[in-house]
């Protein structure tokens, strides 16, 4: 029980991190584009103030009272965790990374943030401790509608792209490989990630039963 209980712990903070640095990544490369979500917060970053990392958060807790109004039920703990930590390491990775000067570079940040991004998803949601607050509502589609992951994220990074750019935020290229490419990539991270997770910790994943 304590090995497994290791084992998913350290999951979920890798996940964690993994996924913040590349969604820096992302950012620091946003003349090719932001993820939809990102269009919103960086949108409210500049006109209203704040970091974009706090915006992630408070959009988050939003988002646990909406999907939990749908639900009667409240997250797990580890969905907190998440939304709190990745914003405040979002706005540390910001920080640290230096600027991407260039088309191509920005474009190489751009896509090994997305490989990273969706990796990182993947790998702390095998933990099965709790869910970002925006795969909450990933996850409720998925088993409310039956829908893959893969349709769930698709759809979602869609609707807030849409909505996003009638708000204003900046919308790219980048933008729509995020939204039809980033549920993919979380697809196959999750499948490596629970075969991974299987064999270090001898115990199953149940994150989408």
């Amino acid at each position: 029980m304590k090995k497994e209980f290791y084992w998913r712990c350290l999951f979920f903070l890798a996940g964690i991190l993994v996924l913040s640095f590349g969604l820096a990544l992302v950012i620091k490369g946003q003349a090719i584009g932001v993820g939809s979500w990102d269009v919103l917060h960086i949108g409210l970053a500049q006109t209203v103030g704040l970091t974009i990392g706090s915006w992630s958060i408070i959009l988050g807790f939003i988002i646990l009272a909406v999907n939990g109004f749908i639900t009667k039920s409240w997250p797990q703990l580890g969905t907190y965790l998440d939304m709190i930590i990745s914003g405040v390491f979002l706005d540390i990775f910001i920080y640290l990374l230096p600027e991407v000067d260039g088309l191509f570079m920005q474009f190489l940040a751009f896509i090994a943030g997305i490989v990273l991004l969706g990796f990182g998803c993947g790998m702390y949601m095998v933990a099965n401790i709790g869910v970002g607050p925006r795969d909450t509502l990933m996850i409720l589609l998925v088993q409310r509608l039956g829908w893959s992951v893969n349709r769930a994220r698709t759809t979602l990074e869609v609707v807030v792209a849409v909505v996003g750019f009638v708000l204003g935020g900046p919308i790219g290229v980048g933008t729509l490989i995020m939204a039809f490419g980033l549920g993919p990539v979380v697809q196959w991270a999750l499948t490596i990630n629970i075969n991974l997770f299987q064999r270090v910790s001898g115990v199953d994943s149940a994150i989408l039963g």
